[in-house]
């Protein structure tokens, strides 16, 4: 017998285990679904946004101008977490939120998320270069991969949170990391499903057992996760299946060749045996097939970067297929907003 959503007050920042959750095996029976509340509401206004930065700097940078530490900061979570999954709804004023390269180079959170805005306007920057921009406002959801770059801009909003293991996602959503900034609104027939799942989820869950709590927030989120896949054509029939994996397969590709100078999108499209049009198609979401190649490969410096703190910044550039020094100095400021040097020294 699974008892009710249990309480209790937490006021300083989340435990790592409690969003960095791919460590509670999928097949185990759902504990207690554990309720939480945090409010910087009983911190001094020059504290407030500072409490809030620390509930989220696990896995999430929250910057502060002189201005916000004045006027204070009004922000609230309730969060349910139970097993492997986690809901939260939350209340803020503006606030700006980033999850860097830097910081998923030195974290271990690497859930997917699904942001609802329930009041509000958030705009939201993914990728490194050239940057996915994403405005999300009501009615809308935002899928982010926590394994991928984003900052996000807030207004005073409210927005509920489904975090969620990778695993799961990607059993309904093959290549899901290709959603990553994208935003579904509630027009097509399978999205216009989810506010009553919403609203019904929000309304019970505070009684549920957490057998009940596991089963409803894993019913709405994979609700979500079909809408999306519908959207981006990554689910649903043959076809699809098929623009899914000749993806993959060029993907795969690119991601074993990165060091190869002569990895360009004409040899790309040679060895994929698709035509040129359909290959650039697929990419269209990663901001086009060079920009996906230049991507993986600043992502796989970031990496090497931290990984390799002897190894020379330029043997890491031209090992990856880099033409210079220079040239991959300003494609990774332009991509990360720091210099490779700056970054190493971050991520100490």
């Amino acid at each position: 017998m699974f008892a009710k959503c249990g309480y209790h007050a937490q006021t300083t920042n989340l435990a790592g285990e409690n969003l960095t959750t791919e460590s509670v095996t999928r097949d185990a029976a759902p504990a207690n679904c554990i309720h939480s509340h945090f409010s910087t509401h009983h911190e001094a206004p020059r504290a407030q946004l500072p409490a809030w930065r620390d509930r989220l700097g696990h896995f999430l940078d929250v910057p502060i101008s002189r201005r916000q530490l004045a006027d204070g900061f009004s922000g609230l979570i309730d969060s349910y977490r139970v097993a492997d999954l986690a809901f939260m709804d939350c209340r803020t004023d503006p606030v700006s939120q980033t999850r860097s390269v830097a910081r998923i180079s030195t974290d271990s959170v690497r859930q997917f998320v699904f942001h609802v805005a329930v009041e509000g306007t958030i705009e939201t920057g993914t990728g490194p270069h050239p940057k996915r921009k994403a405005t999300q406002s009501t009615p809308g959801i935002l899928a982010l991969d926590m394994n991928q770059p984003m900052h996000m801009d807030r207004s005073a909003c409210r927005v509920q949170a489904f975090f969620l293991p990778r695993e799961l996602v990607e059993s309904v959503l093959p290549e899901a990391e290709s959603i990553h900034g994208s935003v579904i609104d509630y027009h097509s027939p399978l999205a216009r499903m989810i506010p009553a799942q919403l609203a019904d989820l929000s309304r019970s869950l505070p009684t549920m057992s957490g057998q009940a709590a596991y089963d409803a927030i894993q019913s709405c989120a994979l609700l979500i996760a079909a809408a999306f896949g519908k959207q981006a054509g990554l689910s649903g029939n043959a076809r699809a299946a098929a623009r899914t994996a000749m993806f993959a397969a060029a993907r795969r590709y690119i991601d074993a060749n990165l060091d190869q100078m002569d990895l360009t999108p004409d040899s790309v499209l040679a060895a994929s045996r698709l035509s040129r049009s359909t290959l650039y198609r697929l990419f269209e979401p990663e901001g086009g097939l060079a920009a996906y190649i230049r991507s993986r490969r600043l992502r796989e410096a970031a990496e090497d970067l931290h990984r390799y703190r002897n190894k020379a910044i330029v043997e890491i550039a031209y090992g990856l297929g880099f033409n210079s020094a220079s040239d991959f100095t300003r494609a990774f400021r332009r991509a990360y907003d720091m210099s490779p040097s700056d970054f190493r020294a971050l991520t100490r």
